[in-house]
């Protein structure tokens, strides 16, 4: 056991120095929190994780009523209700991650460019890689766009919308060692433009709780195991997982069960179908929103598209399909786009069109948000 320090610090050297004595044993426990964080929800954070002192840009400050932790870094969940979770994670879970990540991807012949927040595992696990690849990583404060276009050979970590902007401002993406492209489901249209552009992408799925991506293009890393429980949710096991929850008792056993919905393709990858908490009941029948998403994603004139349940008087909910357009596009257009695959009920009741899709911090759509209509819809 060992004191936790929560640090409001940007990405750069003292973080990196941070991390490393927390991976090491060397120093307290790392908590990274954004610097951006308003007070009212850093209090509230604080009151959660109890560190034992607050580390920013004018040092150290102890704090009463430490609590001590056997975890080397502390991960603050995205929160999309309620307080955030405060994921523990063991040095082995993050060094083993990161070590089955320099295999699949080689990623040691490259810098690592971080450009996502590191108060999110994404971000800090950036980092992770490169402390043990033993390179110096090329740090930004955040995505700006010509900086990490002219970035040059480096391996980097992206969001869907991160990438896309990339691909709009005609970056040479054929230079980076590697694209690890996560935190949403990346629409088929651009994977495919981004490949033609020469990029090496892996599509990567994970969570805070597995110490960030733990299957790249459906296939699990070395020593993690993938399974479907009864309801369909994804079950993961292996050396990358989480030994609990800040406050709440250990984990225990050998699964952890997200609430994923998964299936196993004729070629055993793991395919995501969506989360278990956006399965939208329209008229009695269930459909799972990240599947018809998936599919309205292969449309050529979509650009990006997040489908959710909106409340419907007649049919309890309603299949919404919130859509980034590169063309004219109507809703019967995508009513027989979705029926083509899928069943009728999954074929979208309403088709709302926009410029951009809201975000979360953590560069994922903000699907709460996407549940309330715009105030002008196009």
């Amino acid at each position: 056991m060992r004191p936790l320090h929560a640090a409001v610090l940007p990405p750069g050297p003292r973080l990196l120095k941070a991390l490393a004595a927390a991976l090491d044993g060397s120093g307290p426990a790392l908590l990274p929190l954004s610097p951006g964080l308003p007070p009212a929800a850093l209090k509230r954070l604080l009151e959660a994780a109890r560190p034992a002192a607050l580390v920013d840009a004018d040092g150290p400050r102890p704090l009463p009523g430490g609590r001590p932790t056997a975890a080397a870094v502390l991960i603050a969940t995205s929160g999309s209700t309620g307080l955030p979770k405060l994921v523990e994670l063991p040095a082995e879970a993050l060094l083993a991650s990161a070590r089955a990540t320099l295999e699949r991807v080689g990623g040691a012949d490259a810098p690592w460019l971080c450009c996502l927040p590191t108060s999110h595992i994404a971000g800090i696990q950036v980092l992770v890689r490169a402390l043990l690849a033993g390179t110096e990583p090329v740090v930004h404060p955040g995505f700006d766009l010509a900086a990490v276009a002219g970035a040059g050979r480096v391996h980097v970590s992206l969001v869907p919308t991160q990438l896309g902007r990339l691909l709009d401002a005609r970056a040479e993406l054929g230079r980076y060692a590697s694209i690890l492209l996560g935190g949403a489901a990346a629409p088929a249209v651009l994977l495919e433009r981004a490949r033609a552009a020469g990029a090496r992408i892996f599509t990567t799925y994970g969570m805070s709780e597995t110490s960030g991506g733990c299957v790249y293009d459906g296939v699990p890393l070395e020593g993690v195991r993938v399974s479907l429980a009864g309801d369909g949710r994804i079950r993961l096991a292996g050396p990358v997982l989480f030994s609990g929850y800040r406050g709440e008792a250990a984990r225990s056993g050998e699964w952890f069960t997200t609430n994923d919905l998964g299936a196993v393709d004729a070629d055993g990858r793991l395919r995501v179908r969506g989360r278990a908490d956006d399965v939208i009941n329209t008229g009695g029948e269930k459909v799972v929103a990240g599947e018809v998403a998936a599919v309205i994603s292969r449309h050529p004139a979509v650009r990006d598209v997040v489908v959710v349940g909106r409340d419907d008087p007649e049919w309890g909910q309603r299949v919404t399909a919130v859509v980034v357009a590169e063309a004219p596009l109507g809703l019967e257009e995508v009513r027989a786009w979705v029926r083509a695959e899928l069943p009728a009920p999954a074929a979208p009741r309403e088709l709302e069109l926009r410029d951009a899709l809201p975000l979360l911090p953590s560069g994922k759509p903000d699907r709460k948000a996407l549940q309330r209509p715009a105030a002008f819809t196009k």
